[in-house]
């Protein structure tokens, strides 16, 4: 489940390994360039941190994160993503 925090939705994301964490991060990129929205992240080994935020609007959360949460949780299934 995203979080809300610091004005900020977050999430953390631990694969099987760091190919999978790669692969799934590759699809976050099309999918961020699709929805013209993109993420915060940090990636080491197996995990991968988001914080999804809008600048446009100050800084704060809006529709345009949730769908890119929507877009990044099903990327995650189907990469074999254990939520941390």
């Amino acid at each position: 489940m995203w979080i809300e925090h610091d004005n900020a939705l977050t999430r953390t994301f631990r694969f099987p390994d760091f190919k999978a964490a790669f692969a799934f991060m590759t699809d976050v990129a099309e999918a961020a360039e699709q929805l013209d929205h993109h993420p915060w992240w940090a990636n080491e080994y197996s995990t991968v941190e988001f914080r999804l935020r809008t600048h446009d609007a100050g800084n704060t959360v809006t529709k345009r994160d949730h769908r890119l949460a929507e877009a990044i949780d099903e990327l995650a299934t189907k990469h074999g993503a254990v939520v941390k």
